[in-house]
């Protein structure tokens, strides 16, 4: 059986990032990009105004001294300068290209100006200086140079630089899809009502819900009964996506068909079973063709060892095909409120509500049952990881937790 980071190391090594693809800019938030990208333009494009105010030649001032130049023309955002402001001014707002002779912006509140009489200003020279108030064309990206490197996970600040620089069509992997199917005669669509012996079908919409969370895209397929005739044309239905997610049928029962019928498919396993709780079942394979790749994760039915099993494994396989640098789960080290005391020989993945206080991160276990109670799971937002030990957590110690 192996531990959990063997687990991860497995699914990493066999999970490859997927193809890059260009994608319309306003669809990468949250994908990752591809290649290294270079400024094709300097920027700004040209010289421009930071300020509403004149545009002067500072070789025209003295310290201290006032003139009265002309004004020459208006100047706005997205217009070009007609004329050179060597001996007058001319009136520009923020934004605005600087014209030519003209080295200064000098601020409205800083001049004698009257809206009256637009031909003229008053400009003290001790508010004219080379440079101020311009920003020069290049000065933030000169063409040519790095503009963002491949790995970089594209956030809105991203999505602004790229726009900037003209660049509609980024070059990402793309988004993962992933099929959920989950398995039991004993479940039913979420709006019928209960009979004896059922359940509702509560894993399909945790699943789809956790890879619209991790930026994948869901293709739920429905519940599967306990018959290979069931079962056999959903798997490969399933296996035409990059991932299939399968819950329910991996322990022992009599019934649990998965990973024959993943054989049969052509799916080579990889591993089964995990030295953790809740999600010992876990089972990991893949497909592999001239043609196909999908890799497969058979989740156990009990919902919350399914997403536990989803955060730890699923997750990180998730984010090796989206092209991140760091796939692994990352934790944090909070502290915990209460004493806590796990049971078993196996690391616990305790459901828990991570805070963040005045006095750091804090972890408060939640009252849980087991890994049928998905009740309790309301009340978190991670998980901590308890390791096996005879000693009872005691409230104050730092415990590694994973956020949900």
């Amino acid at each position: 059986m192996l531990t959990v980071d063997e687990a991860l190391q497995q699914i990493l090594k066999h999970v490859q990032p997927g193809p890059a693809a260009a994608v319309p800019l306003q669809d990468c938030l949250n994908l990752v990009l591809a290649e290294d990208l270079k400024t094709p333009h300097d920027s700004p494009p040209f010289d421009k105004a930071m300020m509403d105010g004149f545009a002067v030649n500072s070789a025209a001032f003295e310290e201290g001294v006032e003139r009265t130049l002309g004004v020459l023309e208006t100047i706005t955002a997205g217009t070009v300068p007609s004329h050179t402001a060597k001996d007058d001014a001319a009136r520009i707002m923020t934004g605005a290209p600087i014209p030519l002779g003209a080295d200064c912006v000098v601020p409205i509140e800083r001049v004698q100006f009257d809206e009256a009489m637009p031909d003229s200003v008053v400009v003290n020279g001790g508010d004219v200086a080379a440079e101020r108030n311009v920003l020069r064309q290049g000065s933030a990206a000169k063409t040519g140079e790095p503009l963002m490197a491949a790995g970089t996970l594209l956030q809105p600040q991203h999505i602004a630089v790229l726009a900037e620089f003209g660049v509609a069509n980024v070059p990402t992997f793309r988004r993962p899809t992933i099929s959920v199917l989950a398995t039991g005669d004993e479940l039913l669509p979420i709006d019928q009502p209960l009979t004896p012996g059922r359940i509702r079908n509560s894993n399909e919409p945790m699943l789809v819900s956790q890879i619209q969370r991790a930026h994948g895209t869901p293709v739920p397929l429905g519940v599967a009964r306990d018959t290979q005739d069931d079962l056999r044309p959903k798997i490969q239905q399933g296996l035409e996506c990059d991932f299939l997610l399968l819950s329910g049928g991996v322990s022992a029962g009599t019934l649990d068909l998965v990973p024959a019928e993943l054989q049969a498919a052509g799916v080579e396993q990889v591993f089964h079973k995990i030295q953790m709780k809740p999600g010992k079942p876990l089972w990991f394979g893949q497909l592999k063709t001239a043609d196909r790749h999908c890799w497969v994760f058979g989740l156990p039915g009990n919902p919350v060892s399914s997403m536990v099993c989803f955060e730890l494994f699923v997750r990180a396989a998730m984010r090796q095909f989206a092209g991140h640098a760091n796939p692994m789960p990352q934790t944090v080290l909070g502290r915990l409120t209460e004493d806590v005391t796990v049971k078993g020989d196996r690391p616990t993945y305790f459901p828990s509500r991570l805070e963040q206080t005045d006095d750091g991160l804090t972890v408060t276990p939640v009252p849980w049952g087991g890994s049928a109670d998905l009740r309790s799971t309301a009340q978190a937002n991670a998980m901590s990881v308890l390791q096996p030990q005879a000693e009872t957590y005691r409230a104050g110690q730092t415990v590694p937790t994973i956020s949900w």
